[in-house]
Parts: C-alpha cells; sequence; structure tokens
C-alpha cells in the first residue's frame, strides 16, 4: 500500500497529513507508530487525516493520531496545518473552513499574513467533561504527584489539560512528572501536563508533556489551556504571548463562554509517498 502525505510543522510540533478524501487511508496503531518512528519512519509527533464531512454543516473531518497509535480529539498546532493542506492540496478554494472533529467542530482561517488563526470554541471546566475525577470545579486543585502536591487547573480545550505554574520553566520537572501526571488515575482519559512561567501579563512561557506523545516543541491546545488556567487564576490578561520552544503562539480568550483565538504558524517541509 502506497500513500501520499505531507511533512508539516507548526513550531516545531510536528505532523504527518494524510488526504483521505482520493485515497483510502486505514492504518492500524502498529502502522501509525511505525509512521511516527523518527529512525525508521518518517517520524512526527501526530499523523492528522483530512477525511469528506460526516455532517452537512462543516467542510472537513479531521482525525489525529498520536505517535503512539492512539487516537486523539484534539491539536491546535495541527488545525493550523490543516487548514494550509487543504488550501495548498486544492482540496478548497475557502480560507476559512469548518472542521469536524471528535469533540465539536473547530474553524481555522488562513490568514492575509500566512499564519492561520483558528477558532478552537470555548474552553470547560467542568471535571465530568475534561474527564477529571473531582469533588469540585475549582479552578485551583491539588494533585499527589509520586510523593509530591501540586497544584494544577484542570480544563479541557477538546481534549484534557492538567496546567501548573513554575517559577522556571526551563528548570520544570517535565520530564520526571510529566509522565506521572499524563497517566494519573484522576485523568481516566489521561491528560496533557502543561507547565508554565508567568513573565507578564500578557507573556508565559511553556512547556507540555503530551499524552502519547512526550514533551513536544510546542502544544497549540497547551497553549490555550495555559491562557486559559492563567487567567482564570487572575495571573494574565488577554491577549497572551506564548513562547514555546518552537516558537510563539498568540493567544486571545475574553473570559467564560467565549472561544479561545489561537494565531500562528504552519509549515510544509515536504511531501512524499510512503510504502507500507
Amino acid at each position: 500500500m502506497k500513500l501520499r502525505f505531507s511533512k508539516m510543522h507548526g513550531l516545531g510540533n510536528d505532523f504527518v497529513v494524510f488526504d483521505g478524501i482520493h485515497q483510502p487511508v486505514a492504518l492500524s496503531p502498529e502502522q501509525l507508530r511505525a509512521l511516527a518512528d523518527r529512525h525508521f519512519g518518517v517520524g512526527c509527533d501526530q499523523i492528522l487525516l483530512v477525511e469528506k464531512p460526516g455532517r452537512p454543516d462543516v467542510d472537513f473531518r479531521y482525525r489525529i493520531f498520536n505517535a503512539d497509535g492512539g487516537e486523539v480529539e484534539q491539536c491546535g498546532n495541527g488545525a493550523r496545518c490543516f487548514v494550509r493542506f487543504a488550501h495548498d492540496q486544492k482540496l478548497t478554494e475557502k480560507r476559512e473552513i469548518r472542521v469536524e472533529t471528535m469533540r465539536g467542530v473547530i474553524v481555522p482561517r488562513l490568514d492575509d499574513d500566512g499564519n492561520v488563526t483558528v477558532d478552537m470554541g470555548a474552553p470547560v471546566f467542568a471535571p465530568e467533561q475534561i474527564p477529571f475525577i473531582s469533588p469540585s470545579g475549582d479552578v485551583l486543585q491539588e494533585l499527589m504527584v509520586g510523593d509530591e502536591s501540586v497544584t494544577v487547573t484542570a480544563v479541557s480545550m477538546g481534549n484534557p489539560h492538567a496546567v501548573q505554574v513554575v517559577a522556571d520553566v526551563d528548570a520544570a520537572p517535565v520530564e520526571r512528572q510529566g509522565p506521572l501526571i499524563e497517566s494519573h488515575p484522576r485523568f481516566p482519559q489521561r491528560v496533557n501536563a502543561g507547565f508554565m512561567e508567568v513573565r507578564d501579563r500578557h507573556t508565559l512561557r511553556l512547556r507540555v508533556y503530551e499524552r502519547g506523545a512526550g514533551e513536544t516543541l510546542a502544544c497549540g491546545t497547551g497553549a490555550c489551556a495555559a491562557v486559559v488556567a492563567g487567567i482564570a487564576r487572575g495571573l494574565l490578561d488577554s491577549p497572551v504571548r506564548v513562547q514555546t520552544r518552537g516558537g510563539d503562539l498568540n493567544i486571545a480568550w475574553n473570559g467564560a463562554g467565549s472561544p479561545v483565538q489561537m494565531t500562528g504558524s504552519a509549515v510544509t517541509v515536504f511531501t512524499g509517498e510512503i510504502e507500507l
């Protein structure tokens, strides 16, 4: 089976993207892991699949698979690459598209300057919808990580996040705490672990240990979750510049019930064909 693909990235968070409209794409978890392998495959954090919509009010269906082969609900950097891919591959002439995901509809728009802005929808704090096992919906939650107690804000941006504030993101225990938080029993579907350093009320630095992928150079939904958590805790004001190891994102959120707007780059590295 030969498949055409594009290798893309959003701030170093990299993807293998398939057009599932003009070629049949049905990959097993083993094949997905092989594709993502950086030594024996193409190499990526996630595999993205563009499909025909399953409902009349959207343009495309968007599926995301992590490097471990598991399908997940949402990926913000991937959403920016999605609209760039759809436009470059002439799947649509629209600069703004409506895209169906496992957790609802997102609206990415290709801007005149080449960046992409994505309406990521409203964040969710209700524990049962994240999902997160908690007796309350408080913004601040104590979480036992190994023998340490850390304070996190649990929020869903279409996928679950646990965000904590750290004094110095470079010295944050991402490698040690990240896997423990990701698989914490209070998050039944696992979770993305965010570590944010607040620089001023409109700037933060961020590292994210992503569910099923490990630490990535950037995480779009993680950036949205960090800004939402920071504003909810009274530490930040919209808009916020999020500095990741792969580059910067601009995030805007006007408070409860309003959608999060994310703006950043989307780059095609190369296109190719692989036989599986």
